[in-house]
C-alpha cells in the first residue's frame, strides 16, 4: 500500500513547487511571493475620499459643552387654576350660556438660551404659551422670574427677559446656512427635569417640514435642522451648538411614537431665531414677509401630479398659483414656474423657500430664479407682510389682549360661512379686563362690536372708547354660530 501512495505524494509535491515556481517567475506582481521569496504586502488602502492615510485630529466637544451649559436656563412654567368654557354651540348653550369648567393648576419645563449680557432668553413659544409665571434656572442654582416680551406661533420663538446686577453669561448665534450634512452638533436641555445634560449627534438633514406648527399657528414656517443628538421632552427651547461653542439651532421637537426620544430631533435654524428675537424685541411681534406664491411640495404630491407638472424632470419648487398683486406676480413668476434659487440659495421644497424668505421684513427684496418651459429667468421680488402692504406691523393690546387682523386667505377662507369682509384675531388673552370679565378664548376672530364692524385694533378701541358697556361678537374658526361676549365698566379698565 504504503508503495502505492508514494509516487502520487512524490507527484504532488513536485507540481505544488513548479506551480509556485512559475508563478513567482512569470507573475511577480501577484501578492503572494516576490522573486526572491520574500513575503509580499497585500494592496491595501484606507478608505478615505481623498485616499490619504494623513491622520486627522479628533473632534473635540469640551470647550463648547462647558460655555453653552452656562448658557442655557431651565424654564419652568406654571398656569394658573381657569375656568374653561366647552364651545359646543348646542341649543342648552344657547338657551342658558355656555357651560363652564374648572382646569386645574399646570406646571410645565423646558429650555432656554440666554442670547445677552444683559438678560433676553429665548425659548420656543409652546414652552410658555399661557404661562402665568415663568422661572428660569441657571446651571449654578441661580433663581429668578423671567418676563414674557413676546411670542411668536409661526415660528415657535418666544422670547423672556431677566434682570440682574451682574452680566450674563451668552451664547453667541451662528450662521445655520453654513451647517453641513454630517457635522457634530451638541444639544443642551434640561430633558425630564434633569440638571443641564449635553448630548452629541450630527447634523442628518436639513429642511425638514413636520406639519406640527399648524397646532400653533395657520401661517406657521417650518424648516427644521435634523438631527441625531438625544433630544427628549425638557429640551424644548433649548441650544443646538456646533463644535465652536455657536448657537445654530432652538431644539424645538422630536420624532418619536412613544414621545420621548427615538432617534431623531429638530431645531429651529438660528437664522431664523435671529430675525424673529429682534422683531420681537423691536416691534412685538415677527414682520412676517411673503412673496405671494402658493407651491406644491414635491415630496407630498401625488404620482400624477409628478406627471401632470413634469416634477420628477425639473429641479426646484412648482409655483401651483400666484396671489393677484403680489410681489411675486408684479415680478412676473406665473403658475406653472419652477422656482430654483432665492438669493443664490438652492430651494427645492417649500420648507427651503420659508428659510430663506424668512428671515426678511415686509418691504425687502429678493432676487429669485425660476425656470419655465426649460429656460432660466430671474426676477427681483418686493415681499410684503400677510395683508399684500409693506408696512411695519406692531403688536396692538386692547385692555390687555393682543390681536392681529385677519389675512386676506382666512378672509378668503371663512367667506363660504360668513359674510365678513374683515376681522380681528384674538393672539393671546393675556390678563387685563378682556380676560377678567370673559371666557373668551385664544383664536376667536372678532367681526363686530356694539353692531360695528371691527377689522383692527383701532377700531376696537374707538368702539369700547365710546361707553361704559359693550358686546363683542364674532366666532370660532371650525365652530359653528356666533358668540358673544360683555364687557362692563369699560372707561376703568382703560383707564388702568
Amino acid at each position: 500500500m504504503k508503495s502505492k501512495l508514494f509516487p502520487v505524494i512524490l507527484t504532488a509535491a513536485l507540481t505544488s513547487v513548479m506551480t509556485m515556481f512559475a508563478v513567482s517567475h512569470f507573475r511577480p506582481n501577484l501578492p503572494y511571493f516576490t522573486a526572491a521569496g520574500t513575503p509580499r504586502t497585500l494592496p491595501v488602502n484606507y478608505a478615505s475620499y481623498n485616499n490619504s492615510t494623513t491622520p486627522t485630529a479628533p473632534v473635540r466637544f469640551e470647550d463648547a459643552a462647558q460655555s453653552s451649559v452656562k448658557a442655557v436656563v431651565h424654564v419652568k412654567t406654571t398656569i394658573a387654576e381657569r375656568r374653561g368654557v366647552y364651545d359646543n354651540n348646542d341649543m342648552f348653550s344657547q338657551l342658558f350660556g355656555p357651560q363652564q369648567y374648572m382646569i386645574p393648576q399646570q406646571q410645565g419645563s423646558g429650555s432656554g438660551v440666554v442670547i445677552s449680557a444683559d438678560g433676553y432668553i429665548v425659548t420656543n413659544n409652546h414652552v410658555v404659551a399661557d404661562a402665568d409665571e415663568v422661572t428660569v434656572t441657571f446651571n449654578d442654582r441661580y433663581d429668578t422670574k423671567a418676563k414674557v416680551v413676546a411670542t411668536d406661533p409661526s415660528t415657535d420663538i418666544a422670547v423672556l427677559k431677566i434682570t440682574s446686577d451682574k452680566n450674563l453669561p451668552y451664547m453667541e448665534f451662528g450662521n445655520s446656512d453654513e451647517v453641513k450634512l454630517g457635522q457634530w452638533v451638541l444639544a443642551v436641555g434640561y430633558p425630564l427635569n434633569l440638571d443641564a445634560t449635553v448630548t452629541a449627534g450630527i447634523i442628518s438633514a436639513k429642511g425638514r417640514s413636520l406639519g406640527i406648527g399648524a397646532r400653533q399657528s395657520a401661517n406657521p414656517i417650518e424648516s427644521y435642522i435634523q438631527t441625531d443628538a438625544a433630544v427628549n421632552p425638557g429640551n424644548s427651547g433649548g441650544a443646538l451648538v456646533n463644535t465652536a461653542g455657536q448657537l445654530i439651532g432652538i431644539n424645538s421637537a422630536i420624532a418619536s411614537p412613544t414621545g420621548s426620544y427615538a432617534g431623531y430631533s429638530y431645531a429651529i435654524p438660528s437664522n431664523i431665531v435671529r430675525k424673529a428675537v429682534n422683531d420681537l424685541i423691536k416691534y412685538g411681534t415677527v414682520q412676517r414677509a411673503i412673496m405671494g406664491v402658493v407651491y406644491l411640495d414635491t415630496r407630498l404630491a401625488t404620482a400624477e401630479q409628478r406627471t401632470t407638472y413634469g416634477l420628477e424632470k425639473q429641479d426646484g419648487v412648482y409655483v401651483v398659483n400666484v396671489k393677484t398683486n403680489s410681489g411675486a406676480a408684479k415680478a412676473g413668476i406665473q403658475k406653472g414656474d419652477f422656482i430654483t434659487h432665492i438669493n443664490g440659495e438652492v430651494v427645492n421644497s417649500q420648507s427651503e423657500v420659508q428659510e430663506q424668505v424668512a428671515r426678511y421684513h415686509p418691504g425687502d427684496n429678493v432676487s429669485v430664479t425660476y425656470s419655465r418651459g426649460g429656460k432660466q429667468f430671474s426676477a427681483t421680488v418686493q415681499l410684503t407682510n400677510l395683508n399684500g402692504t409693506t408696512d411695519i406691523v406692531k403688536d396692538t393690546k386692547v385692555l390687555g389682549a393682543s390681536f392681529r387682523p385677519l389675512t386676506d386667505d382666512e378672509k378668503a377662507s371663512y367667506s363660504g360661512y360668513y359674510n365678513i369682509d374683515k376681522g380681528l384675531v384674538l393672539t393671546d388673552l393675556g390678563k387685563g379686563a378682556l380676560a377678567k370679565q370673559t371666557k373668551m378664548l385664544k383664536g376667536f376672530v372678532i367681526t363686530q362690536a356694539n353692531n360695528n364692524a371691527i377689522g383692527s385694533a383701532n377700531d376696537l378701541l374707538q368702539v369700547l372708547s365710546a361707553g361704559k358697556r359693550a358686546q363683542i361678537g364674532g366666532f370660532y374658526p371650525g365652530k359653528q354660530g356666533m358668540y358673544y361676549y360683555t364687557l362692563d365698566n369699560i372707561d376703568v379698565a382703560l383707564g388702568e
